[in-house]
């Protein structure tokens, strides 16, 4: 017994003297580990007499417990007394000048595609309009003409907000298209007005995220027709891509907010594997447009018979992927400054309608 008190007095002073971490974990090893000395004695109790066995085995326990909260409560101290040096002398005068930094700031090629658009249609006269992110059902599907049981409507496609106590739901907008209807209720036509956004669908993948932002059209008057629709999209493509001439065609689609309606596709190839937009023996989907539907103009308090006009919707990172060469959607939205320093703009030499 007289051993395992002065092996208990030893270990502890030296748990105290302990002047770092390693210096710490060499003590531990050396009492209570596998060959240490305090394992050493335990590894003995299996000789002795069942009388000897339970006071020796006691009494060492006691010791071995001793031992280990003394070198948790050293390396307690020593990691505090660690940290506070390195604080010490790592710290900053926030007084000082900042450093230089040797990467300017960028411009996210999402933004610098909506300068783009709306700088495009507002040399064609359109008027830049904005409406709110959460929508009512009015303004998001019944206004425009989309029907109760129609698919855009479930669950799976929506983001719905709590029902409120009249038991309405308010909903994350799927488009911006509530945007032209809040704009037709307020103005007289004639209207011409362009609305990109931020909107929101229950879909993620490679081609597709829970939000995303979408850019719409609206032209409200008593005489324009599907000709000015081909004309003013066409105008827009080939100034967007900066090319003279792109070839352009339209098949006939359904929206519920458009009769009749078209999808727009361009030319393209894409021989060796690479996407070039323009001449070439093949084609891209790359918007959605039509006249506006009566009801839609009814449901605004429009004359249908007095009004016509069209509209037209495209996705914003797709015609941003596809001039600037930019493969996945996610990565939009993945906050990563080195895709941001090669995908990004230099705010002193974005492209515009003056140099290209």
């Amino acid at each position: 017994m007289e051993n395992i008190e002065a092996l208990r007095e030893e270990v502890l002073a030296e748990v105290e003297k302990a002047a770092d971490l390693a210096a710490l974990e060499d003590i531990r090893i050396s009492a209570l580990g596998k060959k240490g000395r305090i394992t050493g004695l335990m590894k003995n109790l299996g000789k002795m007499d069942p009388d000897q066995r339970r006071e020796f085995g006691q009494a060492l326990n006691a010791v071995k417990d001793q031992v280990a909260s003394a070198l948790d409560m050293r390396k307690g101290d020593l990691e505090n007394a660690a940290l506070e040096a390195r604080l010490t002398g790592e710290r900053i005068d926030v007084t000082l000048p900042s450093r230089p930094s040797e990467t300017a700031g960028r411009i996210h090629p999402i933004s610098q595609t909506i300068d783009e658009i709306v700088s495009i249609f507002g040399e064609m006269g359109f008027a830049l309009a904005e409406g709110p992110d959460i929508e009512d059902d009015f303004h998001n599907f019944t206004a425009l003409n989309i029907p109760p049981e129609h698919p855009a409507r479930e669950m799976q496609d929506t983001f719905y907000l709590p029902e409120g106590e009249d038991g309405s739901r308010l909903v994350l907008r799927t488009h911006t298209s509530p945007v032209q209807i809040r704009t037709m209720q307020s103005k007289t036509p004639p209207i011409r007005i362009i609305a990109p956004g931020r909107t929101y669908r229950s879909d993620s993948d490679m081609t597709h995220t829970p939000m995303f932002h979408q850019v719409e059209g609206l032209v409200i008057d008593k005489k324009t027709h599907m000709g000015h629709l081909k004309g003013c999209l066409l105008e827009f493509v080939k100034t967007y891509f900066e090319l003279d001439d792109v070839p352009v065609r339209y098949r006939p689609s359904f929206f519920p907010f458009t009769e009749p309606s078209a999808e727009m596709d361009i030319g393209c190839s894409r021989k060796g594997g690479e996407l070039k937009i323009g001449a070439g023996d093949d084609w891209l989907e790359i918007l959605g447009c039509g006249m506006v539907h009566p009801r839609v103009l009814a449901a605004c308090g429009l004359d249908p018979e007095e009004y016509q006009g069209f509209a037209f919707g495209m996705g914003i990172e797709r015609i941003a992927m596809l001039k600037y060469g930019i493969p996945d959607l996610r990565t939009f939205f993945d906050t990563d400054l080195r895709w941001l320093k090669h995908y990004g703009f230099v705010p002193l030499d974005v492209p515009n309608m003056v140099r290209g």
